[in-house]
């Protein structure tokens, strides 16, 4: 790895961990000639399914939409980062244990749903009001009652 100060090619580990529940790998690395330190992440990159739009649009998998939602559902809540990275592995994971090449959209929006409802009641329904598209106070009402039963 080179160092991003003074651009020597070789830099020492000096300290690795494993962090989100093992997925990914945090190394504090330190530069032999200018003796700066920085922090690296490694993980696995795999290959993940085309996405299926609804109107029949076919897409690459964009981590960041479906980062984007959870935040957006998630914003001002009692969830921490490190959940919503959590979550977002458990979503990724589940969408590779179709072993498909391609993934309707709806079936990613459902796995956020069953996530978010795991985590926090509130973020689902601000997640499921955009994602069904609610256009009444009823829609809201139903969806509610119905976690009242959960």
């Amino acid at each position: 790895m080179h160092c991003p100060f003074c651009g020597k090619q070789d830099t020492k580990v000096i300290d690795s961990r494993l962090i989100t529940e093992g997925h990914q790998v945090r190394r504090r690395r330190e530069c032999p000639e200018c003796k700066e330190r920085f922090t690296t992440f490694e993980i696995a990159e795999l290959v993940m399914p085309r996405v299926i739009k609804s109107d029949g649009r076919r897409e690459p998998f964009n981590e960041d939409k479906i980062t984007c939602g959870l935040q957006r559902a998630l914003q001002k809540r009692p969830v921490s980062i490190e959940q919503i990275e959590q979550l977002m592995v458990r979503i990724k994971s589940r969408i590779r244990e179709t072993q498909e090449r391609e993934v309707p959209s709806d079936l990613i929006g459902n796995l956020i749903m069953e996530a978010l409802l795991e985590v926090d009641k509130v973020a689902y329904v601000r997640f499921a009001s955009v994602y069904q598209s609610f256009e009444s106070i009823r829609e809201f009402g139903e969806i509610i009652a119905k976690l009242g039963d959960k």
